[in-house]
């Protein structure tokens, strides 16, 4: 019998089948059968899952859909799994998971642990996830928080699904901003000296700047202090990037996000490095032109509406340059063969030009997906939260985590798609009520953890529990609703959609409420799944063990904690 992992394949063997067994009874014409695609009804009165296959091979067979659907329908063999298929208009073969499957489920998951719902899509394969990558000059604000959620629920996703995944940081630790970085650095510093000195009309005028200076005084006293007008000296550029990156990854590690690598840009030009590599093919190519001086990837040959500048007439490399070298770097030196790159909406117009870059060095495009996050803007009391408290300019991802904790944060960053702007409730997120989708879904996992808690006090506990004890229908639509985690798992590795874990999530979380609110209406005694009946008892705590492994699953793929009390 299959699993909730394999069923949509075993239905569309079977579909394929049937199709097949009907051309050769007559019943229907010799079409060429196309992939029996399954889908989940949108109203599950019509079944677990549909065929549309039917629709599929209208044209071909010159037949209703309907009739398709019966002739299909008509050669499906009994199977343990399914009940007997039903057909529906305009041309929908439907089925019907058994009772005896759906409660074989519970075991499947307790089995599985928290491994449950993993899936061999990947197989193995290895993908690169990039994200957040802020320059190192200030303090993570909220939108990269956003941009960290998303990165790192991805790669949860993408390693359920069975790939071999790497998380990574890309430090901007070359160019002109890290220059403005070290100036206003250096003013900061000579100001702690008693020095009248201004930072400079691009520099960073942030509070933080000023703690920085302090922090490199209290360490290194004045060795950093020139004579006035002397240029300031190149280690403390060095230093106060470092100083910042630990900062940075200080506040990721409280926000739960850990890096495999944290890949510096400046390597990427050092002799013999990834830069020269891909500059090397490029012009192998004849994609590289001199033009007004400067260099040009001649990526309008490549269908972009127009060249791209790679190294500047001054001869500094672009950060078109960098992204091209590092991505090489990626696909060719390093072999991943998925790169998901995690960025905010504002490099939009980047998008083309570096699956281009990625095609002309010698990797697949196809490979590269560059998912856009929009921005977050805070309310309070239905007011916009414009200003941080300590850094001016920006509100920080660590104030954040101080108000409404990590978990909110995560949960509300990944509960509307990337692409849409979205207003984070600071309200709403501290608000312990069912009005809280984050107290909703966790409350549901510590109501579990205490149902199996007050009953193990009582000398119950699930083992030995017979699942076939479970018909009734709320425990039915539980089972259900717990198989759909691997669908989900599916559609975030494969779409780069992480938004359906949140959602799902309280999907779950509502389907255990309505199970334990049935025992209500009906004026189940003690505990509502603890009844006088110790088999049945029994049962139904092996199907509350299930569904906290199934909700703590998500939880974690969320990067969020499973509270066992609250």
């Amino acid at each position: 019998m299959p699993d909730t992992r394999t069923i949509r394949t075993h239905l569309e063997s079977i579909v394929a089948e049937a199709a097949r067994a009907a051309i050769s009874a007559g019943d229907l014409p010799d079409v060429a059968i196309p992939g029996a695609a399954i889908e989940r009804p949108k109203d599950a009165a019509n079944g677990d899952f549909a065929s549309t296959l039917p629709l599929r091979l209208a044209r071909a067979a010159m037949r209703p859909p309907l009739e398709i659907a019966q002739a299909i329908a008509k050669h499906i063999p009994a199977d343990p799994a399914i009940e007997p298929a039903s057909v529906a208009p305009p041309g929908f073969v439907n089925f019907r998971l058994s009772v005896p499957f759906l409660q074989q489920q519970v075991e499947h998951i307790i089995a599985a642990g928290q491994a449950y719902a993993d899936l061999e899509l990947g197989a193995g394969r290895s993908a690169q996830v990039e994200f957040v990558s802020a320059n190192p000059t200030g303090p993570l604000h909220v939108g990269n928080g956003r941009g960290a959620a998303i990165g790192d629920a991805l790669a949860n996703a993408l390693a359920a699904a069975g790939y071999r995944v790497e998380r990574e940081y890309y430090i901007n630790d070359a160019g002109t901003q890290t220059d403005y970085f070290a100036e206003t650095l250096y003013a900061r510093y000579q100001q702690l000296f008693g020095r009248d000195v201004p930072i400079p009309p691009d520099g960073y005028p942030g509070e933080y700047m000023v703690e920085l200076a302090r922090e490199v005084k209290e360490r290194h006293g004045d060795a950093f202090l020139r004579p006035p007008g002397e240029p300031m000296p190149p280690e403390l550029g060095a230093l106060g990037i470092e100083l910042m990156v630990a900062r940075i990854r200080a506040t990721l590690e409280r926000f739960g996000v850990r890096y495999d690598r944290w890949y510096s840009e400046k390597s990427l030009y050092q002799p013999g490095g990834a830069y020269e590599q891909a500059m090397a093919i490029l012009r192998q190519a004849g994609m590289l032109v001199e033009r007004e001086g400067a260099l040009w990837f001649a990526s309008s040959e490549l269908g972009e509406d127009k060249d791209n500048v790679v190294v500047r007439s001054d001869g500094r490399p672009t950060y078109y340059a960098s992204d091209i070298a590092y991505h090489w770097e990626k696909f060719i030196r390093r072999g991943f063969d998925l790169v998901v790159d995690v960025w905010g909406a504002d490099h939009h117009g980047h998008v083309s030009r570096l699956k281009t870059a990625t095609r002309a060095v010698g990797a697949d495009p196809e490979a590269l997906h560059i998912l856009l996050y929009q921005l977050v803007t805070l309310k309070r009391g239905g007011e916009v939260v414009r200003l941080s408290k300590r850094e001016g300019e920006i509100i920080t991802l660590d104030e954040l985590i101080d108000e409404v904790g990590t978990d909110a944060a995560r949960f509300f960053f990944l509960l509307r798609s990337p692409g849409a702007q979205m207003d984070f409730d600071l309200d709403l997120a501290v608000r312990q009520s069912s009005e809280n989708p984050v107290y909703y879904v966790q409350y549901a996992h510590a109501r579990l953890c205490s149902i199996l808690e007050r009953a193990k006090e009582q000398g119950l506990t699930p083992e030995g529990g017979d699942v076939a004890r479970l018909t009734a229908p709320h425990e039915l639509a539980l089972i259900r609703e717990m198989m759909r985690l691997a669908d989900v798992i599916e559609t975030v590795a494969t779409r780069f959609e992480p938004q359906h874990l949140p959602h799902y999530a309280q999907d779950l979380a509502t389907a255990f409420h309505a199970f334990n609110d049935a025992f209500k209406q009906q004026n189940d005694p003690g505990l509502k799944v603890i009844t006088d009946d110790e088999a049945l008892s029994r049962a139904r705590l092996r199907l509350v063990l299930a569904a906290r492994i199934a909700l703590a699953r998500v939880l974690g793929l969320m990067g969020m904690s499973a509270p066992e009390r609250m």
